[in-house]
């Protein structure tokens, strides 16, 4: 199997920093010549996104807390701002997220949620994946 038929079910689709301030987050990545396009507010996670693309598939995702009780928020509270998580699109987030755990990894929902760019989605837990928080996707139609 060559490279592209075995990535076209799992690719990296964005690497998340979390932010205190999204025009100072965009302004910083926009010196190296990205373009950032989309905002976007995500209730059930307390958080504001923004999105430039860097290549056909991966985009560097800014993620500004909205409250202080969010996930978001609580991460800046105790590391500070920086990469937050890893993002991999998949084909289907629900299948992929029972092989996961039928591998042995912890996810964070027993279910995949509504996550930005109308997808679905689900967290390994970092526990389970050498301290890093890695979020699988599917891109809803």
């Amino acid at each position: 199997m060559n490279i592209k038929e075995a990535l076209k079910d799992c690719f990296l689709d964005h690497v998340a920093i979390a932010v205190n301030d999204l025009d100072e987050g965009e302004k910083i990545y926009q010196d190296l010549g990205l373009v950032f396009n989309k905002r976007e507010v995500v209730e059930d996670q307390q958080v504001e996104t923004s999105f430039a693309h860097i290549d056909e598939n991966a985009h560097i995702e800014l993620l500004k807390p909205i409250g202080n009780d969010g996930p978001i928020s609580k991460y800046i509270e105790k590391k500070g701002p920086g990469i937050h998580h890893m993002c991999f699109r998949v084909k289907d987030v629900t299948v992929k997220s029972q092989e996961l755990r039928d591998l042995g990894y912890k996810l964070l929902y027993e279910e995949p949620r509504t996550g930005a760019n109308n997808c679905l989605v689900n967290f390994l837990h970092p526990k389970s994946t050498g301290g890093v928080l890695i979020e699988i996707s599917e891109k809803m139609e």
